[in-house]
């Protein structure tokens, strides 16, 4: 099918919908990317980008005017909540050959996918209905106007729109943690991703460059706090490291629960998920992003060497299923790692941490 008249819809210009609308512009398709919101967007929050995600990149052709922005990490440093430290991992040593690490504001990646995409994007448009037949998909818009598309392909996130309305699964369900987000600016210089880690909760700082830094944390839980600065303030005030410092330069939170969601399948007649509408999992391996822009490869790939849609959505899933999988369970392991006591933990981390944290990558410096 490639640079065929295929009639292609993607909902969602988000980072898994512009990487698609990049990859299938680029194997000779012509798709139209919708989104609900108005495009404005939210307070802005820092991204962590590994090697894989840098390949992928350069893959569809994006890897140069990401690299003027941010800051490439080279090392990761794990401490105890003291700050004391307990490994570290060399990711130049770790992706090898594979792509650079970097931090940078999420703005900024949108801004180059955006950029990148080609076409308009329809912004305030949300998709009411899906009336999937044999060889089409007829599409209606809020506002009541239908359209008939050959493959629509939801890219709309965790609460995905598509995947209700296709009969895909239900709603994203909690994986029982608490993220909060902030771009600090004033605080510590730091060279390196830094985390500390505590008594089932985890702060993280990673340099983004220009006096800035990407924080992430975490906490065990499913209730948001009212005032998510005042809980982070509260949560982590003991730490030691860099974390008071950061704390004093912080001035706003973002705060949300980690969702997850599983499939039995990604994809019903001409209707396919990608990203997190597919498969969310939680922000621990930061692999977000990463699996988005490798599903907007594979499903570009499989449409260009597939003679029908229904081939290639088969193709695209069986590829993509096992790596999936494999992010899925590292997070896990991650995470279980985090809410071991710290006494029983911070030894083992002493003594193996590099390897184990190394290995939970291990999979994914093969190529997508």
């Amino acid at each position: 099918m490639a640079g065929s008249n295929l009639r292609v819809l993607v909902v969602g210009a988000g980072i898994a919908g512009l990487a698609v609308a990049r990859t299938l512009r680029l194997a000779g398709f012509r798709p139209e990317v919708t989104e609900r919101s108005s495009g404005g967007g939210d307070t802005d929050i820092g991204i962590y980008l590994p090697g894989n995600a840098e390949r992928a990149l350069r893959e569809i052709g994006l890897a140069d005017p990401v690299r003027p922005l941010g800051q490439v990490i080279r090392r990761q440093r794990f401490a105890d909540a003291r700050g004391y430290e307990l490994c570290e991992v060399d990711l130049g040593k770790l992706w090898a050959g594979v792509g650079e690490c970097r931090a940078l504001p999420r703005s900024d990646l949108h801004r180059v996918l955006l950029s990148g995409a080609g076409g308009e994007v329809r912004y305030d448009t949300q998709v009411r209905g899906l009336d999937l037949a044999r060889d089409a998909v007829t599409v209606t818009f809020a506002d009541g106007r239908q359209a008939e598309y050959d493959l629509v392909v939801g890219a709309d996130g965790r609460r995905s729109a598509v995947r209700a309305l296709a009969a895909l699964g239900g709603p994203a369900h909690p994986a029982g943690q608490v993220v909060y987000r902030s771009i600090v600016t004033g605080g510590p210089l730091l060279a390196d991703w830094t985390g500390l880690l505590g008594e089932r909760a985890a702060f993280v700082a990673v340099p983004m460059g220009a006096g800035r830094l990407h924080c992430y944390a975490d906490e065990v839980g499913t209730a948001l706090p009212a005032d998510p600065l005042a809980r982070v303030r509260e949560r982590f005030g003991g730490y030691g490291g860099p974390v008071p410092a950061i704390l004093d330069a912080m001035d706003q939170v973002q705060v949300t629960r980690t969702d997850e969601v599983q499939l039995g399948c990604w994809s019903r007649g001409r209707v396919v998920l990608v990203g997190d509408a597919a498969h969310a999992t939680g922000p621990t391996l930061a692999q977000g992003a990463a699996m988005a822009l490798e599903d907007a490869l594979v499903l570009a790939r499989a449409l260009s060497r597939s003679a029908t849609v229904p081939e290639a959505l088969e193709s695209y899933e069986s590829r993509r299923r096992p790596r999936i999988k494999w992010v899925v369970d590292r997070t896990r392991d991650r995470d279980r790692t985090r809410d071991v006591p710290p006494p029983l933990r911070d030894p083992l981390l002493r003594d193996r941490g590099n390897r184990i944290f190394q290995e939970h990558y291990r999979l994914l410096v093969a190529p997508a």
